[in-house]
């Protein structure tokens, strides 16, 4: 059993793949090739963005946002510390500081109605984690960051592309979205890539010029910028996998609601979804106080597990400096979860092997 089954979609999909790949092979144009902005078209129209702008990863997706909002030292930056590093990192890296809100406990994303209390004048921008696969209370947290001036809104993607919110696609719930296409994601290439969306024309075009080192036309240099572009093999890829995405989010989401339905029948404690359709399942987390136990046991059986996140950001060493917040929500949690097998392609056979492991006597 395979924690991502990306052999098989891979096997799935390989016809197009090839096809697709052999277009970039033959044309040459390896950076910003036509396949580029046809990528950018097409997820333009998925998310019902106006600009999606594609990058070299997610975290680049946050750096470059955070740079077109003009983010810098003296700064402060709301999110949440259970989240990958990068999060935080872009933060950090431009010389603002990381202003940490606890999670709710019951979906490890972050508490929105503590956004509020953790607002200064210093406050320059928000960015909520739809961690998971499902996006955070995107509404309440946009009408906090309108009361307060319209502070922007950065939805974190990364885990969250396909999901929706009240009938919206993730990546286009506030003022930017931003997603990876890490081989892992829901939408993932065969190395590293993410996206920008966003409806706003100037930040599409500050994000846009800064992703190619600050260019506003060859040689002519507007603004401090990063190499950051998407190479044309990723968008290629991306397309090819387009195809089939829609299948592979309703699949994600029946296999999500049948785990939901044996973990409860089975006592499990899990996290939950407010909406069992409104999430992509970009991993499937339960709560266990024997993590280490439950680990072992499945390592001993051939299958395996993953730990997102065991430790919080502003407990990791890098951070404990840089950051703050009182976040004792994150860190019981960061001691609990455990993420089991999930992918488009997990059998219902498989399924009921996992929960079977489950209930003999660790949790």
């Amino acid at each position: 059993m395979e924690f991502i089954d990306l052999k098989a979609q891979q096997a799935a999909l390989k016809p197009e793949l090839d096809s697709r790949i052999a277009a970039v092979l033959a044309h040459g144009r390896y950076i910003m090739g036509p396949e580029v902005r046809e990528l950018e078209e097409r997820l333009e129209e998925y998310t019902g963005a106006r600009h999606c702008i594609t990058v070299s990863s997610g975290t680049d997706a946050l750096l470059i946002s955070l740079m077109a909002l003009g983010v810098g030292p003296g700064d402060e930056v709301i999110t949440t510390p259970f989240t990958f590093v990068a999060t935080a990192e872009v933060i950090v890296f431009l010389g603002a500081t990381p202003v940490f809100v606890d999670i709710e406990p019951e979906t490890c994303n972050i508490d929105a109605n503590r956004i509020e209390a953790a607002i200064t004048p210093k406050t320059k921008a928000i960015i909520p984690v739809s961690l998971y696969g499902q996006p955070s209370d995107m509404d309440e947290i946009n009408a906090v960051a309108l009361k307060y001036g319209g502070i922007p809104v950065i939805e974190d993607a990364a885990q969250s592309f396909g999901a929706r919110y009240k009938s919206r696609k993730s990546c286009n719930l506030s003022m930017i979205g931003c997603t990876s296409f890490f081989p892992s994601k829901p939408l993932g290439g065969y190395g590293d890539g993410g996206a920008i969306f966003t409806s706003d024309d100037e930040i599409a075009q500050a994000c846009r010029e800064i992703g190619v080192h600050g260019q506003s036309e060859r040689y002519v240099h507007t603004r401090i910028g990063v190499c950051g572009r998407l190479d044309t093999l990723q968008a290629a890829i991306l397309l090819a996998k387009l195809e089939r995405f829609d299948w592979e989010v309703e699949q994600r989401m029946l296999i999500g609601r049948r785990y939901n339905e044996l973990m409860d029948e089975a006592g499990i404690e899990r996290v939950r979804q407010k909406d069992d359709r409104s999430s992509v399942f970009a991993q499937y987390t339960i709560f266990t106080d024997d993590r280490q136990a439950v680990q072992e046991k499945f390592k001993d059986a051939g299958i395996p597990t993953a730990v997102h996140y065991p430790v919080p950001l502003n407990e990791q060493p890098a951070y404990k400096q840089t950051g703050m917040g009182n976040t004792p929500f994150s860190k019981e949690k960061s001691k609990q979860v455990i993420s089991l097998p999930m992918s488009p392609y997990l059998t219902a056979d498989d399924q009921q092997v996992v929960v079977r492991m489950l209930t003999v006597g660790y949790l």
